[in-house]
């Protein structure tokens, strides 16, 4: 278990308490840093989603857990927003983007490149198709929805905004290619992986420094959202595999994904569309530090 925690879970870690700690210290400023995040998001990103979308054998995935892993995604998400919204009185677009933290963990960035250290690149299937559906359905179904949510410029402005988005472009052409059956040329495989290798660290690390100037006291919203993705969010995912496919061999990883901490992408788009961060902020720090306990239990 230690060593796990220490060779597997905590390297990858490292990089977000780094960037926070660079960023306390004023070593790097936020400016610097959100610099950095936007072409990690612009570049980086869309480099690491395409060869992952366009190579998929999604014909491996374990269909029925994650079909169940969706599930719970769904009846967390609405809880989590009814709850933002109604009990807490926050705004919609924060609500929604609160909601989208407590069941977007950070697979791609975070739990991904865990899961192929400790289990292989053969191994960690269950977790690569979590990453899929992350990267691709989710992940463009929160970004469309809060640009028309969020968005000050109406409908059509947002429309064009999105058919201009590096992600939404990749993982559109990604499914394209892997739909059409066609190979990546080995030069550019070669580029792409060289490239989507700074995403995972850069926007960790940016990430770390822009969060380092937060509050981080827990409010009544802070401490129930992150019991909703800590607890609550893995709790129902476990209770819906062990009660309809119990024995499923992939169970393990698909509880460490949901036991992962809340994903940067629903900060990335409070940033982006001016949506208040102070709940959102404390959420994807303090998951960050507590989900290394039951990460480490469960890998």
């Amino acid at each position: 278990m230690l060593s796990v925690l220490t060779g597997n879970i905590l390297p990858v870690f490292s990089v977000l308490a780094l960037g926070f700690l660079l960023g306390r210290a004023r070593t790097v400023s936020e400016g610097e840093a959100r610099a950095a995040n936007r072409i990690a998001f612009l570049i980086f990103q869309p480099a690491l989603i395409f060869p992952l979308v366009a190579q998929l054998d999604i014909a491996s995935f374990p269909a029925k857990a994650l079909s169940l892993y969706i599930v719970a995604q769904v009846v967390s998400f609405t809880l989590t927003y009814q709850v933002a919204l109604r009990l807490f009185r926050r705004e919609r677009a924060e609500a929604w983007l609160l909601g989208m933290a407590v069941v977007f963990v950070n697979t791609l960035l975070y739990i991904w490149p865990i899961s192929v250290l400790i289990y292989g690149s053969a191994g960690a299937a269950p977790i690569t198709a979590i990453v899929a559906w992350d990267s691709t359905i989710s992940f463009a179904f929160f970004i469309i929805s809060t640009e028309l949510i969020a968005g000050k410029d109406g409908t059509a402005a947002a429309l064009r905004s999105m058919r201009k988005n590096p992600v939404l472009l990749a993982i559109l052409l990604g499914v394209a290619v892997n739909l059409a059956g066609l190979a990546i040329p080995a030069p550019v495989q070669t580029a792409l992986h060289y490239a989507g290798a700074a995403a995972s660290p850069l926007t960790l690390l940016a990430v770390g420094i822009i969060l380092s100037g937060s509050v981080l006291t827990p409010s009544p919203v802070v401490v129930t959202v992150s019991a909703f993705k800590l607890v609550l969010f893995p709790l129902i995912v476990w209770a819906l595999i062990a009660g309809i496919d119990p024995g499923d061999p992939a169970a393990p990883q698909f509880l460490l994904a949901a036991a992962g901490p809340s994903g940067v992408m629903a900060f990335a788009l409070a940033l982006l569309h001016g949506v208040r961060t102070d709940a959102i902020t404390p959420v994807i720090i303090w998951t960050s530090l507590l989900s290394l306990v039951p990460l480490t239990l469960l890998a």
